[in-house]
């Protein structure tokens, strides 16, 4: 609007992104390694600093422990550092604002006993710049978080096949629908989502 009011310019050119609460949803017909790999890409690279990242992923129970034991193994390979150095996985957040509120909210969550786990961070690699550690943590459903956290953090939500339908209504109440993602080998299970699931990609 304050663009639009300008007298006797011409309107520039926008480019508006907004953040993201992104979602997955992984049923039992789906490959855990797969979904660690995807999981892995999509949450922590770029340190978690897209707005498409990975945010809350949703785990049916009937696969979890096997997901989560894959996914504890692949956190503790991820090499935080140095974003030039190629062997590097994990770079620095933006700054040192995002790197503290970044902690407080990882705080918080170990305070109340929820990490599933954490990659290390190494001195000798990260003595110098704004790092977070890569950390995964549980939650009872995404509307316990209150706004996006933009950086390494997955937060890993259980359901029953039951609940799909209140994992979808919660999901579309967040009113933060940009990217969402679907690992299953069903085609009927992923239609399913696809139709009643508001997300933009």
């Amino acid at each position: 609007r304050a663009l639009a009011e300008r007298e006797k310019a011409p309107l520039p050119t926008l480019v508006a992104e907004t953040g993201g609460m992104n979602a997955m949803i992984v049923d039992s017909t789906a490959l855990p390694e797969q979904v660690v790999a995807d999981v892995i890409h999509s949450a922590f690279q770029s340190a978690g600093q897209r707005c498409s990242a990975l945010r809350v992923l949703y785990l049916q129970d009937d696969v979890a422990d096997r997901v989560l034991e894959i996914l504890d193994g692949a956190m503790a390979e991820l090499h935080v550092g140095d974003p030039r150095d190629l062997g590097t996985d994990v770079g620095p957040v933006i700054d040192e604002d995002a790197r503290k509120n970044l902690q407080a909210h990882i705080d918080r969550l170990k305070g109340e006993g929820r990490l599933i786990s954490e990659t290390p961070l190494k001195p000798e690699h990260t003595s110098e710049g704004t790092f977070v550690a890569p950390a995964a943590f549980t939650i009872d459903g995404i509307d316990a978080l209150e706004r996006e956290q933009f950086g390494p953090v997955l937060h890993v939500v259980r359901w029953k096949s039951s609940e799909l339908d209140k994992v979808i209504a919660s999901i579309n109440a967040r009113g933060y629908g940009l990217t969402f993602g679907v690992h299953s080998r069903n085609q009927s299970f992923a239609d399913e989502i696809a139709r009643k699931v508001r997300v933009g990609n």
